[in-house]
């Protein structure tokens, strides 16, 4: 590599991968060179290389997996902020933009009703929810953290199903009777990953993440569920 004593010798390399992303040498979803070959490769120490490397992941264009290695990040996944006024789960987005979904279900607890969320839900002050945390991908890469808020009494059967890859909608659908169709209230706000949601995200902490807070109700405008997702900005793109 050709250096440029004006530019720092990280940001060099981050050009260069980055280049060789854009151009196509890496393809999305390829795992690229370890630290010890890339250094090898620009002539650069390992700590330029995990530098830049960390740089690339931040912007998205990088993806580290907890023991397989570093891999090129596949494109945006594009949902229009207007098909919010119906429903759509992330299963149905994913594969409108050719992608496969997947889910891993992290936490699953029965949890006493907050009194915003007794309100939203429609529920006594004394009733119980079931709190569903999972972590949604797209051809394996996590996309958003996910967490659903349901009455219990119903849906308590949800606590011994099968959650892992599977449209949450649809299971609610199924033990419930009713699918939830319509945002009864959202709100949108920037935030920065937690050290816990850098590590389940496979991202820095501090990293910018679009938290999407929404009630859902069914077609007859029923309070059904409240979710709560934390996405990553550099993999997932609401279009006006």
């Amino acid at each position: 590599m050709a250096t440029n004593r004006t530019t720092p010798l990280y940001q060099q390399v981050f050009e260069e991968i980055k280049g060789a992303i854009e151009s196509g040498e890496y393809a999305p979803k390829e795992r690229i060179p370890s630290e010890p070959e890339l250094a090898e490769q620009y002539g650069v120490s390992r700590i330029t290389v995990r530098r830049a490397v960390e740089e690339l992941c931040s912007e998205g264009y990088l993806v580290k997996q907890q023991g397989r290695g570093t891999f090129v990040s596949t494109p945006h996944i594009n949902r229009r902020l207007l098909q919010y006024t119906v429903a759509r789960g992330f299963t149905q987005v994913c594969e409108d933009n050719g992608m496969e979904p997947g889910a891993r279900v992290l936490n699953r607890l029965i949890v006493p009703v907050r009194s915003e969320e007794a309100r939203l839900l429609d529920l006594s002050e004394e009733a119980l929810l079931l709190y569903v945390q999972r972590i949604r991908t797209a051809d394996g890469q996590p996309i958003f953290e996910e967490n659903i808020f349901l009455p219990y009494e119903g849906y308590q059967s949800l606590m011994t199903e099968d959650l892992n890859d599977v449209s949450m909608f649809d299971k609610i659908s199924e033990v419930g009777g009713k699918r939830p169709e319509v945002p009864l209230m959202r709100t949108v706000e920037a935030v920065r990953a937690t050290s816990e949601q850098a590590t389940r995200l496979a991202i820095s902490q501090g990293d910018p993440l679009l938290f999407l807070n929404v009630c859902f109700g069914d077609a007859d405008r029923k309070p059904v569920c409240i979710g709560r997702q934390y996405y990553v900005g550099s993999r997932y793109r609401f279009v006006l």
